[in-house]
């Protein structure tokens, strides 16, 4: 809880909710009828509408990227150290938009959301969706917003995803996609470790097939076990080691099953935490999301084929230490940029904090996110 609001924080901000009636095909043949969309914005939008950007969430991630909801807060929005006035995508000169991508479970429509035509929630039949159709859904928000052409799509991990499909989808519609901690499909490990989370929630008693709701109950010990896993591959083991090494939480071994390492306190510590804010069926949701994720599957896997379609520039960042999206992941999209004879700048952070040094105060990464945005805001006269 902040007991006065940081000079180069949004402040209290207010989330807005965007209903749409047009009903959305989706690329799995489903279709939505209706849905809600849940939205942030920061900044203001200049008469021109030129200066807006789009910033795009990761896995468990929401809307609320940055400042607070209340002074009440404990936590400002999950990317603080990166939007506000005078940081890297600087408030004072851009129009910040960010929504909880549809199927979350933070306001907008998704699993645990009503079903109009049944009256309870949709559960398991809530259609599988992707980062295209996120795409589309994001579009006809910028179109409610009246944003014609955003100066940026920016995103990590999942985000930069939906960055690399903007650029290819809506090449029109973007001046510049900030790629950061991405690849352009996921590894069958990744895929592996998605279906290792999916199968500790759906073989929880309590999963009853989805329908849990029906049921007052939620399958948090499933829960518990896929976010450990996520932290565990979000982490490097140098970052690991660094944090914890094999310190003892009470200094001597119980020679028993309950909490010994600090490790072993810090991964129950996020998997409570987890459960009862995040909803079982999106996890299952967006990890199906990420592993669909193939823009080039209908070029012949060829990423500099579809890359042919983007007209934007790009900024990709990566990594030293993030061997779940690795910085020869990165390379791979950079290389497909470039066989197009599109502008591309490229930077391989060093630092040690796996695949969520997206998410950190590390100063080279955030000058040159910096670098690359003010250079984007000249371009519009921001």
């Amino acid at each position: 809880m902040p007991d006065v609001i940081p000079a180069d924080s949004v402040g209290i901000v207010t989330p807005e909710i965007a209903h749409f009636d047009q009903p959305l095909s989706l690329t799995s043949g489903g279709v939505i009828d209706t849905y809600d969309l849940i939205y942030e914005t920061y900044g203001e939008l200049n008469p021109q509408k030129s200066n807006a950007v789009l910033v795009c969430h990761a896995l468990s991630s929401n809307h609320h990227v940055a400042g607070y909801h209340s002074m009440e807060d404990k936590k400002p929005g999950w990317w603080e150290n990166m939007v506000g006035p005078g940081k890297a995508i600087d408030t004072n000169r851009f129009f910040v938009v960010a929504c909880n991508n549809l199927g979350g479970c933070y306001g907008s429509t998704g699993p645990a959301s009503i079903n109009p035509a049944t009256g309870k929630p949709f559960g398991p039949e809530f259609p599988i969706v992707t980062v295209r159709d996120w795409v589309e859904s994001q579009a006809r928000l910028s179109d409610r917003l009246g944003i014609d052409t955003w100066a940026a799509v920016v995103g990590g991990s999942l985000g930069g995803m939906q960055a690399i499909q903007w650029s290819i989808d809506y090449p029109e519609r973007l001046r510049h996609a900030v790629v950061i901690a991405a690849a352009p499909k996921l590894t069958a490990q990744n895929i592996a470790f998605n279906e290792v989370a999916r199968q500790a929630i759906r073989t929880d008693p309590n999963f009853h097939d989805g329908r849990y709701y029906d049921f007052n109950t939620e399958p948090d010990r499933g829960l518990r076990i896929a976010r450990m896993l996520g932290h565990i591959t979000y982490l490097s083991d140098e970052a690991m080691r660094e944090k914890f090494g094999r310190d003892l939480r009470d200094e001597k071994i119980d020679f028993d099953f309950d909490v010994e390492f600090q490790v072993e306190s810090y991964l129950r510590y996020q998997a409570d935490s987890f459960v009862g804010k995040f909803d079982a069926n999106t996890y299952l949701l967006i990890t199906k999301v990420l592993d669909y994720f193939d823009p080039a599957e209908n070029f012949g896997g060829d990423l500099t084929r579809v890359m042919a379609q983007a007209r934007a520039s790009f900024l990709v960042v990566s990594f030293t230490s993030d061997w779940r999206f690795a910085p020869s992941r990165s390379r791979e999209i950079v290389k497909s940029i470039h066989d197009n004879d599109l502008n591309v700048s490229y930077a391989e952070i060093k630092a040690s904090q796996g695949h969520d040094a997206f998410l950190m105060k590390i100063p080279h990464y955030l000058d040159v996110v910096g670098a690359y945005m003010d250079r984007a805001a000249k371009e519009v006269g921001a």
